[in-house]
């Protein structure tokens, strides 16, 4: 991060000053003026050309900041425009400026006409090389968003999840920054090999991220860069660690449901009692559920896997009254002129009323709805999971749960006790839709285990 020098510290406090901004902001301000120098000389714009701002704000906007913090962060910007424009501080401490009138030569041109030839030549090649540079920099700029309108498509052709594309851009973004934006068809194997490594010995990143930003690399140069990934020497792939998921007892279950209010409660019943994961059980539709036949369809699970589960018998009248409660907010929600529920992919394209239908609004629709300002519409969302997330956490904290319980422990709480109540390792890989039978085998280290020499006579039954 470059520091301010401190006479123009000295005179962007004073201009703070002047333009009546309150004291305990004048840090916050500074602070955008340091990331903006910063950004200009790592992009290559110009620090003095208001046109760098829209690209710095755009920034900003990328790392997620407030919208608050955007506007003050342009507003500091634009102080630091007026404090250029006004010219070098007088002795009373003010800023004076200094018209520049037709005709007159800068200090620089001066120079440039009263030095000898030797210098003249080195002025040249100087100023050639940094056109140069801007250049190569316009260009590696250019290329890199390229690359991520590239990875976005690659990403969607393949139907991955946005988790995955919001993961893997993540990665390739910080190689981005981590080789001081190079340009990305120069990028090479000896680059991810020291990206590697950085993460491992300085960042200490987890073997689980390190492996994902390995495989978003690997995405990267196969499929955006067309490039072979080959042998990096020197790094070596960290193994995962066995973990061994945790698990609720039936009690500590029924405490924390009985902490959780509406409808919150009954996202952790179908989580526990269905063993779903938590976007699954959110993206649940008012057709997933057939009460007649007892049976909960998973559309597009992990993996774009669609399975049924047997509802649980319990939670089937509190799941109908809940559906009666959706039925009527649909019903508000035509009379008002909504547009309906959120559809994805080509959905709304091949079905034109869908969104309205009954069949198609979420079983766990958001409180609030949400504006589409390319269509001027306000259609609903589901619940959001942080939402879910933060209620979960709040009952376990309330019912004095001493283990680290999120919403996937309902899940392992499903598969570990089907797995106690002796049905087959199969049935459950089926349930919990696994591909593999060794993902579920992790659960046989949640029950106690049962030797030869415990197992009862049947004259003792």
């Amino acid at each position: 991060m470059r520091k301010v020098p401190a006479a123009l510290n000295a005179q962007f406090n004073a201009l703070l000053v002047k333009n009546k901004i309150p004291q305990r902001f004048h840090n916050h301000y500074l602070k955008w003026l340091r990331y903006y120098l910063d950004f200009c000389h790592k992009y290559g714009h110009s620090e003095s050309n208001s046109q760098s701002l829209p690209n710095f704000i755009r920034k900003l906007k990328e790392k997620r900041q407030t919208d608050a913090q955007q506007k003050q962060a342009n507003e500091a910007i634009h102080i630091y425009y007026e404090l250029i424009r006004s010219g070098p501080s007088n002795k009373k401490g003010g800023l004076t400026k200094h018209p520049r009138k037709p005709g007159d030569v800068s200090e620089a041109q001066n120079s440039y006409r009263a030095a000898p030839l030797q210098s003249k030549l080195q002025i040249d090649t100087s100023r050639r090389d940094s056109v140069q540079n801007k250049a190569a920099q316009i260009r590696a700029r250019e290329n890199w968003q390229s690359a991520f309108r590239q990875l976005y498509n690659e990403i969607k052709f393949r139907h991955y999840s946005p988790k995955t594309l919001n993961s893997y851009s993540t990665w390739v973004r910080k190689i981005q920054y981590f080789s001081k934006s190079k340009d990305p068809k120069l990028l090479s194997t000896t680059d991810v090999k020291d990206f590697l490594t950085f993460l491992a010995v300085k960042q200490k990143v987890s073997a689980s991220s390190q492996n994902q930003a390995f495989n978003a690399l690997l995405f990267f140069f196969r499929h955006v860069l067309h490039k072979e990934f080959g042998k990096i020497d020197g790094v070596v792939r960290a193994k995962r660690k066995r973990y061994i998921p945790v698990v609720l007892s039936r009690e500590e279950i029924d405490a924390i449901v009985g902490n959780l209010k509406y409808p919150y409660d009954l996202v952790v019943k179908l989580l526990y009692g269905c063993g779903l994961r938590l976007s699954e059980c959110l993206n649940l539709r008012i057709q997933n559920f057939n009460f007649d036949a007892r049976i909960l369809t998973v559309h597009d699970g992990k993996g774009k896997k669609d399975r049924t589960v047997p509802l649980p018998e319990t939670i089937i009248p509190e799941l109908k009254t809940h559906l009666a409660s959706v039925i009527e907010l649909h019903q508000n929600d035509l009379a008002s002129g909504y547009a309906g529920a959120f559809l994805f992919d080509l959905l709304e394209k091949k079905y034109k009323n869908a969104a309205r239908e009954l069949i198609w609004q979420w079983f766990f629709p958001a409180k609030t709805l949400t504006f589409v300002p390319e269509t001027s519409e306000y259609r609903r969302y589901h619940l959001h999971e942080r939402h879910v997330q933060k209620a979960i956490k709040r009952a376990v904290r309330k019912a004095k749960i001493c283990k680290r319980a999120t919403a996937h422990t309902f899940r392992h709480s499903f598969a570990s006790h089907l797995l106690q109540a002796n049905y087959d390792i199969r049935t459950i890989q089926e349930l919990l839709g696994h591909s593999d039978v060794r993902t579920t085998m992790i659960y046989t280290h949640t029950v106690k285990s049962v030797t030869i020499k415990e197992v009862k006579s049947p004259l003792d039954f």
